[in-house]
């Protein structure tokens, strides 16, 4: 490029000539600048305001090398950002279609500790742009100028030059080549900093002049400054529209008499706007399978995601997806900075979820207690009954005998004191079912096999099952393990399920009565295929007097027996129930040997 300078006196020969479409005309040879230098500030006005609209890095390179390349008349205009670790590299082309790439390229060292991207490490134009770049050239050259520019008209002729590397100046041969003949490389600076370079690139041979070069070294300065402005205010836009998200979940979350779906649901609303391009951005929480989206979401390639972890436990995830295809960036086509907002909305989400769940924890054991307080009230008071009508009950129930025993006595009114013994000794049975739930009496415990029980109990019901049209089927586990336990109050709880499930299938059914050894306790399980209960019955089913049946049919003290016996013997009683779909009642009684249970009661 020995022959550069006469290119570029050449280049100034050409008066009054067009160059391009939208490029300022040239003066007359001997004329000192440009004629449209107002077209000049216009540029700049244009840039400097579209750099205070903040918004998007890339449509702002974008916008600005189309300007760039329209007032210039080139045929290509690229800019390159120095971005630490790596660069980006915007580039418009002209053409019937005009063409624009963006791409992030990361830095690598060549053997003179220079940086240069992986993809054109032979490059004659990567390493010369790489030389201005980190200023490593002789800036008296003829095709470089004082501030450090690259120009020239054809970019086929060599390029010898000494070149700094290393605190040393080697010699360079470069050939640029390419589909460009005129060409410049103008750095992007700020102060004494160098932020990227910008390219200039046409297919006519001499296409720059000295003076062209020295305009375009002004508007690179000019540019520079709008650059750093335009990402401060891309920067605070950002800032705002995540403080603005964030503000937005913790108002939802403080809002009185909402649902936590509500919440996630309005938590999903305000995420699009948060992102660079909320026109397509879309959002969608999942927790524990459900899902809960924007309107119009679907599925993309293009999406960021984080993990809603509660408890350690992952429990779902926040999504936003883009659906049109966007240039790649920090993480696909998102910033670092919106990966932090997802992982801190994701954080946000989980705590609502637990403290959502930790206050309906709260409730439920309050209502617990209150049920508990409430039992326990009942079972005060049925004791206190029981013992207050023993007394007479007794009384009536002996004098009834001695009466029976009158002689001469009329068969009318034997009769009828049979009835009152009868009676007499119905209520007291009644008496011993409520001292039994509120747990006045202490079982009488023994070494029991529970499949004698069942099979005892089923002997005196197989009859009203086969009279009812019900199936009747055992599954008796051999082997099963003794267990220390009141072979009577054991009867009474296989009855009393028995019963149940026998009153749910007036249509007749099918009654599976099982056994079987589980670790550290031997179950009963009574399943039937009847009316089923619904999630409001069962959680009355055990409390004394509660019952679904006519004013005639029952007491409502039948599985409050059970469970008070069950509970009695250390063991606990299970329930699954769906309507019309049948019952089954699980009872869990523990394996103890005979020293323990004595010690227990």
């Amino acid at each position: 490029m020995g022959s550069g300078e006469c290119e570029h006196s050449a280049g100034l020969h050409r008066s009054g000539e067009l160059i391009g479409k939208g490029r300022s005309k040239r003066i007359d040879a001997l004329g000192s600048g440009w004629k449209v230098v107002k077209d000049f500030r216009a540029l700049l006005h244009r840039i400097l305001h579209y750099a205070n609209r903040g918004g998007p890095v890339i449509d702002f390179l974008r916008e600005v090398s189309k300007m760039v390349m329209e007032f210039s008349g080139c045929d290509a205009v690229e800019l390159r950002l120095n971005q630490g670790y790596d660069y980006s590299r915007c580039e418009v082309r002209r053409g019937a279609k005009q063409f624009f790439r963006f791409e992030i390229i990361p830095w690598t060292q060549d053997d003179d500790g220079g940086s240069i991207s992986d993809s054109q490490k032979d490059s004659g134009l990567e390493l010369l742009c790489n030389c201005i770049a980190h200023g490593h050239f002789d800036c008296s050259l003829p095709f470089f100028t004082k501030n450090g520019s690259f120009w020239t008209g054809n970019t086929e002729n060599p390029l010898h030059f000494r070149a700094k590397a290393n605190g040393e100046e080697r010699p360079r041969n470069l050939c640029i080549g390419g589909h460009y003949r005129s060409l410049a490389l103008i750095p992007l600076s700020v102060g004494n900093e160098n932020i990227g370079l910008l390219q200039l690139k046409s297919k006519r041979r001499d296409y720059f002049t000295q003076d062209e070069i020295g305009l375009y070294e002004g508007l690179a300065q000019n540019l520079g400054i709008a650059l750093l402005n335009q990402h401060a205010q891309a920067a605070s836009q950002e800032r705002i529209k995540e403080l603005t998200c964030l503000y937005g979940i913790a108002q939802v979350a403080e809002r009185a008499g909402i649902s936590l779906e509500e919440i996630l649901q309005c938590v999903v609303e305000l995420l699009p706007h948060a992102w660079q391009y909320p026109e397509i951005a879309f959002g969608r929480i999942i927790l524990d399978g459900v899902s809960y989206s924007t309107p119009g979401f679907q599925v993309s390639r293009q999406k960021q995601s984080a993990d809603i972890v509660v408890s350690d436990k992952r429990r779902g995830l926040v999504e936003v997806v883009y659906t049109e295809k966007k240039p790649e960036l920090d993480e696909g086509p998102f910033l670092k900075e919106e990966r932090s907002l997802i992982d801190a909305v994701a954080s946000q989400v989980a705590v609502i979820i637990e403290r959502r769940e930790a206050e309906q924890d709260k409730l439920k054991l309050q209502d617990q207690l209150r049920h508990a307080d409430r039992l326990a009230t009942i079972g005060q008071l049925t004791a206190g009954v029981a013992h207050e009508l023993n007394e007479p009950l007794g009384n009536i129930l002996g004098f009834a005998q001695l009466a029976k025993k009158c002689p001469r006595l009329p068969e009318r009114a034997e009769k009828d004191i049979d009835q009152i013994v009868a009676a007499s000794l119905h209520a007291r049975e009644v008496i011993r079912k409520l001292l039994l739930s509120a747990r006045q009496m202490a079982p009488k415990t023994t070494q029991v096999n529970l499949n004698q029980v069942v099979e005892d109990g089923l002997y005196l019901l197989e009859g009203q099952c086969a009279k009812g049209g019900i199936e009747l089927v055992r599954l008796l586990s051999p082997d099963l393990p003794e267990i220390t336990a009141d072979p009577a109050q054991l009867n009474q709880v296989l009855v009393n399920l028995v019963v149940n499930s026998l009153q749910a299938m007036p249509e007749g059914g099918r009654l599976r009565v099982q056994t079987l050894a589980r670790e550290g306790h031997v179950s009963l399980i009574v399943e039937d295929t009847g009316m089923g209960m619904s999630k409001e019955v069962m959680k009355q089913i055990f409390d004394p007097f509660f019952t679904t049946k006519d004013l005639d049919q029952g007491t409502g003290l039948g599985l409050a027996v059970v469970h008070g016996i069950v509970t009695s013997h250390g063991g606990a009683i299970k329930v699954e129930s769906e309507v019309s779909r049948g019952t089954q009642f699980e009872v869990q009684l523990p394996v103890m040997k005979p020293q323990d249970a004595k010690e227990n009661h």
